[in-house]
């Protein structure tokens, strides 16, 4: 009982809208950005939350897709107005959002999910591999001050990195969003056909001890997104290096609202031992020192 009053209650704080698409265009290797216009749910997002979507009036598939909001789009008056999200197609739902067309309808639900905290600090490390980049151009805008969500403070970073890492170059997907932000990237392949031939947790390594140099230990802030593997491996280097490390959980989810308990994730409690914690509303970020990979 307890669960359905706390699920009812999270379902309160968000909206569903049946929307339109605005735009929705190929970003990499089977890599796609869609705009969509949804103004109750943009003036709500807050960074490292999610949607979830589908196709409005089909019931094939029926299960929405949870997909990270990667930016947040204002109108004239300075409102917010869309939301972007950038999506792998993969599966039956995502190949049909890639054929979608501008003035589609589709059902979202959203915001879900805890979001990043705004933890002041001098340097924010932003790691990402696949598809992990999705919730990071709305996490450096507002940690540099240049833009703010949810009604939070922006400003809380002196500056930032984002170390990327994919199979190839041709599915890096949104690199000069994150140019044009300011932000340092960094980024690795698999293949070596751009930037440099290492794994992101090597990458993530080197740039702690590079960035000690300068910066207290905890004074810098890890954020991780991507394959489960790569987190697993990035947290391990960032704990190692004493440096503070959250991860995004990108576990499959039904309804995103905590009913359905079918996207939980093994979390250590404060007495050492673990429970069962559902993503889409503890979570999708957790202190990495918690998570029992």
């Amino acid at each position: 009982m307890a669960e359905s009053l706390h699920a009812a209650y999270y379902a309160d704080q968000m909206q569903q809208v049946d929307a339109q698409v605005v735009t929705n265009q190929p970003l990499a290797k089977e890599t796609y950005l869609v705009r969509i216009a949804a103004p109750e749910i943009a003036a709500r997002v807050r960074p490292g939350q999610f949607v979830m979507i589908r196709m409005s009036g089909l019931n094939d598939p029926l299960i929405g897709r949870a997909l990270a909001v990667y930016d947040v789009g204002c109108d004239d008056q300075g409102t917010p107005a869309t939301f972007d999200l950038v999506y792998l197609k993969k599966g039956k739902l995502t190949t049909c959002l890639s054929q979608a067309a501008a003035g589609d309808s589709v059902t979202v639900w959203g915001p879900l999910g805890n979001g990043f905290a705004p933890v002041p600090c001098e340097h924010l490390v932003m790691v990402a591999g696949g598809i992990g980049q999705t919730p990071f151009v709305v996490l450096a805008k507002e940690a540099l001050g240049l833009q703010t969500f949810g009604q939070r403070t922006g400003g809380w970073a002196k500056s930032v990195t984002l170390i990327y890492g994919a199979r190839s170059a041709d599915r890096l997907a949104g690199v000069d969003d994150f140019r044009k932000l300011g932000v340092d990237v960094r980024l690795c392949t698999d293949d070596g056909s751009t930037g440099e031939k290492a794994l992101v947790p090597a990458v993530l390594d080197r740039c702690l001890t590079e960035l000690k140099t300068s910066l207290a230990a905890d004074s810098i802030r890890v954020v991780c997104c991507g394959p489960e593997i790569m987190m697993e491996k990035a947290s391990e280097v960032a704990i190692a290096q004493s440096t503070p490390c959250e991860v995004s959980m990108e576990t499959p989810m039904a309804c995103g609202i905590g009913i359905c308990f079918s996207c939980v994730a093994k979390v250590r409690q404060s007495d050492g031992e673990w429970d069962y914690k559902r993503t889409c509303v503890e979570g999708p970020v957790f202190d990495a020192t918690k998570i029992c990979w």
